[in-house]
């Protein structure tokens, strides 16, 4: 078996994640989402999180929309922008092992470890299979930001809020 080369994370330096200019020239890409670094730092409260965690709970398509409309509001609230969706660890058991939930689609989709998992969402699946994670939130400029349970963010370079 030769060797394969995955593709790799374009990482930017910070100050760089908080403008609402469209990609760089060359790079394509969604135009970034306003809103702060810092404000996207914030802790995520208890509330925030369950309401996440029951958006994979077997819901109605209406009330998975209304769930979803509330964490939107609670997020541009909050910090003044909203996650495109998350990844998180999928507890159907297997064949399944992690799943995305759209805020905007409300659309919920289960995968099992060969499926691949479409962009922007495919740079968060590792990560959301750590048991430490609640779920990572996935921006559509690329930003990837794993919570823990606890409600505290994973900064850009793997150091919770918390932690500084």
């Amino acid at each position: 078996m030769g060797y394969i080369e995955r593709p790799r994370r374009v990482v930017r330096p910070a100050q760089d994640l908080h403008t609402t200019a469209g990609p760089e020239p060359g790079l394509a890409g969604p135009a970034r989402v306003p809103g702060r670094l810092a404000d996207r730092l914030r802790n995520r409260s208890p509330e925030l999180l369950k309401a996440v965690s029951r958006l994979d709970a077997g819901l109605d398509d209406t009330a998975r929309r209304q769930l979803a409309d509330w964490i939107r509001e609670h997020y541009e609230a909050e910090h003044h922008t909203a996650p495109v969706g998350y990844v998180a660890k999928c507890w159907l058991g297997p064949p399944y092992v992690d799943h995305v939930l759209d805020l905007f689609g409300t659309i919920l989709t289960h995968y099992t470890p060969g499926d691949v998992m479409p962009s922007p969402y495919g740079e968060a699946r590792m990560l959301a299979r750590n048991a430490s994670y609640a779920c990572v939130e996935v921006y559509s400029d690329g930003l990837v930001l794993p919570v823990l349970t606890n409600g505290s963010v994973v900064r850009p370079g793997g150091r919770s809020e918390n932690q500084q």
